[in-house]
């Protein structure tokens, strides 16, 4: 059976005007299209790990904004949309379950990462049942680093897609007019 509706012409014969497909749903829009940019908060009281995992992710492909604290990245959050956070688990003041619940709290919440030196597995199932998408261990490793950051930014667009089709469509060209910058309490 043909997916094809055929209409009656005027001149009465019976061609295809058209073809109408009504068994493809619409594909689910783009996030990144071509070579833009993946915009990630990197959120550490600790500048050098800001500057590592620019090293580690350098190229053209992921923008890095970084936070020195819980307070600065609330912020940063609130006024723009991050596909994937990576988090220190210490933010004195404050925690990276304090700054997951407030992620939760957003329209279009990121996946969070968390990083730790100390990652073992009560810390590591801990991340994991309370909502973060996995640990990253320090030192960074660049291949595990680009594994989880890529699996957790793809997470992302598969729950945004979701959530655009469920709210009908919206355009990602207000994905990529966010205003880029970063967000440290210098």
């Amino acid at each position: 059976m043909s997916n094809t509706l055929l209409k009656i012409r005027p001149d009465r014969t019976h061609k295809p005007i058209q073809p109408v497909s009504y068994l493809q749903p619409k594909a689910p829009p783009e996030i990144v299209i071509g070579n833009e940019v993946i915009a990630l908060l990197s959120v550490s009281p600790i500048q050098d790990d800001h500057d590592i995992l620019a090293t580690l992710l350098g190229g053209d492909q992921w923008k890095i904004h970084s936070a020195l604290s819980l307070q600065s990245a609330s912020a940063f959050l609130r006024a723009h949309v991050v596909p994937v956070v990576v988090c220190e688990h210490d933010l004195s003041p404050g925690t990276w379950a304090q700054l997951l619940d407030e992620i939760r709290l957003l329209a279009i919440p990121p996946i969070l990462v968390m990083t730790c030196r100390v990652a073992d597995d009560h810390l590591w199932a801990e991340a994991l049942n309370v909502g973060a998408y996995d640990v990253l261990a320090k030192p960074f490793d660049r291949r595990e680093v680009t594994r989880i950051l890529s699996s957790a930014w793809l997470c992302w667009r598969q729950q945004y897609c979701a959530l655009t089709m469920s709210q009908g469509p919206t355009p990602m060209a207000a994905l990529a007019a966010e205003p880029a910058g970063s967000c440290s309490s210098a």
